[in-house]
């Protein structure tokens, strides 16, 4: 069975969607309509704005999501997913796709959350952290003997899990992982601790915005952060996404149900590799790919 997989955030990369735009029509019409919806020029962001300017949550968010959502749009009948599921921000990305979401209503959703999550990010100062070379649990007790809130936030692939709380905290279970045999605990240079009730805020503020919008029946399932299985209720998959900003995201957990449940060939749609190389760490035997421009 083929498998889409979209990317999350820290994808971007400076000309992202520039081949897609001069290469097809298709692609322009929704760049420009995106432009619209937006109220600035992303496109311009895009194709030629720095990697600082490419890093602000407003933009980022979005210019990864118009990424995979034309690129998909692009594909045309040879885009035939059987199986759909998005790393955190890519979520939103695989609704689309998988037809639950319009284009219109994916970002304007998108737009939210970067915002909703910038606002939630500047109320009180946190971080995250990535977590290399132990077992999940290891860092999950963990994280429940520090002080104050720090949690498993990201289930990357074996071994690389990222935990995500307040700074102090955050800091202190580095150094107790650390000594616990942690290969390495560092910092991650983000705005804040996404994926953990810090986001509380952001989370309360979406999900009104997910209430109001429209979710329609997916061509195929989708495989939702939150659950880690597959989804095809659109009531059930608006609720995991209204928890998902402060949840986890179960992403070695979500491939492996892929895996077991058929997934033979996976194919990221979007900007950069990073699910493929995650993809080798959960299971080097599945087949793993970029999706590319029709020729």
């Amino acid at each position: 069975m083929k498998a889409y997989i979209f990317p999350g955030q820290g994808a971007q990369f400076t000309g992202m969607g520039l081949d897609l735009y001069e290469n097809s029509p298709l692609a322009q019409e929704y760049f420009e309509k995106a432009n619209d919806i937006l109220g600035f020029s992303i496109t311009d962001i895009m194709f030629e704005g720095t990697a600082a300017q490419l890093k602000e949550t407003k933009v980022t968010q979005p210019a990864i999501f118009l990424h995979s959502v034309i690129l998909a749009k692009v594909l045309g009948a040879s885009f035939q997913p059987e199986m759909v599921a998005g790393h955190s921000l890519g979520e939103l990305s695989a609704l689309v796709a998988n037809g639950v979401l319009s284009f219109e209503d994916g970002l304007k959703l998108v737009s939210k959350r970067a915002l909703a999550m910038q606002k939630a990010c500047e109320i009180a100062p946190s971080t995250m952290a990535a977590v290399l070379g132990l077992e999940d649990h290891v860092v999950e007790e963990t994280c429940k003997e520090i002080e104050g809130i720090v949690v498993a936030a990201n289930y990357n692939c074996p071994g690389q899990l990222v935990i995500s709380g307040e700074i102090s905290a955050v800091e202190k279970a580095c150094e107790v992982l650390t000594e616990k045999g942690a290969r390495r605990a560092l910092l991650l240079p983000v705005g804040g601790a996404f994926h953990s009730p810090m986001m509380e805020p952001a989370r309360a503020e979406l999900a009104a915005a997910i209430e109001a919008t429209t979710f329609g029946q997916p061509t195929c399932p989708v495989y939702q952060n939150v659950p880690a299985n597959a989804v095809t209720d659109p009531t059930e998959i608006k609720k995991n996404l209204m928890l998902q900003l402060t949840a986890p995201v179960r992403w070695t957990q979500s491939i492996q149900a892929m895996i077991a449940d058929g997934g033979t060939a996976f194919i990221e749609v979007g900007p950069g590799k990073v699910l493929q190389g995650l993809m080798r760490k959960i299971d080097r035997s599945v087949a793993a790919s970029s999706a590319s421009l029709p020729v």
